[in-house]
């Protein structure tokens, strides 16, 4: 499967729909949970909190399944359910309901997404990975985006008839991405393994265990636009507030057009070690614009706030290329469910800790904290190239298999 071709069309847009409706939903969702549902914004995070850790538990179990029953077959099945538990916030009136709800939301989703990255492995030869990757991620963060501006008029209306049409809109994106799903070639399930083999291999990689705990450091940076710099450009800086806008937009349309080129040169192990240490040094000097961003006149708050910006997404884009070079490559055949699934565990566990950690260290301490942070960054890229070594002495191969289809 090349990146034009037209099984990558239509990954990509089941992509779209699915990130369309979920991008509205999550713009919604929380005036959706606390006004209609009744739910106070407590009990809304700790039932949040208690599906995240749900959702790491279920990821490499889920993407196991995907390489032991086919990846297409499982991504349809956890898409289709996802969609149906999508629409069960609709019912949800009390914390035990959406506890429910939520879990089955965010397990099914994590197996849907383990078992789409092994769908990609299976039908794409390798330099088209990443790309492939690129572009759908260039089309979700597209997506997002329609998504958010919809759900505009459903803010501006605040009915429960209007989030209910989102919600609806949501479950419906899922249902349609997983009939999307169907329709692509189906990839062959990973043999049997023989006897003595253990059934979830990758939670005896320490190679690729320590590359993932890396990443969710790194990954730390994805949560800066929405969790920390809104309330750094109010309370620490003297720059406008539609700065934050400003910066959203940023990012959002870089990555829509400048994933796919930037994931196109990353087509090498070398090449995606480089990308990653690049990125951490790049997340370093983001940080410390952002550091220096306070204190200022509003002009250099602005003029350092845009420039921090720009590298941000720069390293943004550097990471998740390397990343999916990486983590598709080391991942052996027949077991690219079960380590995507892994790899994305650190991701959620960054996520889960990301607004306690950079409230923490960026907001309460300040500038010092950013300094700290970009440490951080840097001295979790800059690793790559031994862990990969590592990897490659325990007899990974150097790049990726051609995949196998099925059939069916």
């Amino acid at each position: 499967m090349s990146p034009t071709s037209g099984p990558a069309r239509r990954l990509i847009a089941a992509g779209v729909l699915m990130t369309a409706g979920n991008g509205a939903f999550l713009t919604c969702s929380a005036l959706y949970f606390t006004r209609v549902a009744g739910l106070t914004p407590t009990a809304m995070g700790l039932g949040l909190t208690i599906a995240g850790a749900v959702g790491l538990l279920a990821g490499v179990p889920l993407g196991h399944l995907a390489d032991s029953r086919g990846p297409r077959r499982v991504a349809v099945l956890f898409m289709a359910l996802d969609g149906l538990a999508a629409a069960g916030y609709l019912l949800v009136r009390s914390f035990l309901a959406f506890v429910v709800v939520a879990c089955a939301f965010t397990a099914f989703q994590r197996g849907a997404r383990a078992a789409q990255q092994a769908l990609v492995a299976g039908l794409a030869d390798g330099p088209g990975v990443v790309r492939t990757q690129g572009m759908i991620r260039s089309a979700n963060n597209a997506g997002m985006a329609v998504g958010a501006a919809l759900a505009s008029l459903a803010l501006r209306s605040g009915t429960p008839t209007a989030f209910a049409v989102v919600i609806g809109g949501n479950a419906l994106g899922f249902l349609a991405s997983a009939a999307l799903l169907a329709t692509l070639p189906a990839v062959a399930p990973s043999p049997v393994p023989p006897p003595g083999e253990p059934k979830w291999a990758v939670l005896r990689d320490g190679p690729f265990a320590l590359f993932t705990a890396l990443g969710a450091v790194l990954a730390l940076h994805s949560m800066l636009l929405e969790v920390v710099l809104p309330l750094w450009i109010t309370a620490h800086t003297r720059a406008s507030t539609a700065l934050v806008t400003v910066l959203f937009v940023l990012n959002t349309v870089s990555v829509v057009l400048f994933q796919v080129r930037v994931g196109s040169r990353v087509s090498t192990m070398p090449g995606a070690v480089r990308a990653c240490r690049t990125s951490g040094l790049v997340l370093f000097a983001a940080c410390s614009l952002f550091a220096l961003s306070a204190g200022g006149s509003a002009l250099a708050s602005t003029v350092l706030l845009l420039a921090a910006g720009v590298l941000h997404v720069w390293a943004e884009l550097l990471v998740s290329a390397a990343s999916w070079h990486i983590t598709f490559t080391l991942a052996p055949a027949g077991k690219q469910g079960q380590y995507q699934g892994f790899a994305m565990t650190g991701y959620g566990t960054a996520m889960m800790l990301a607004p306690t950690v950079l409230t923490v260290l960026l907001l309460d301490w300040g500038t010092p904290g950013w300094f700290v942070l970009g440490g951080a960054f840097l001295l979790a890229a800059l690793p790559t190239g031994a862990v990969v070594a590592w990897a490659e002495r325990s007899g990974r191969p150097g790049a990726l298999r051609v995949p196998t289809r099925s059939r069916a």
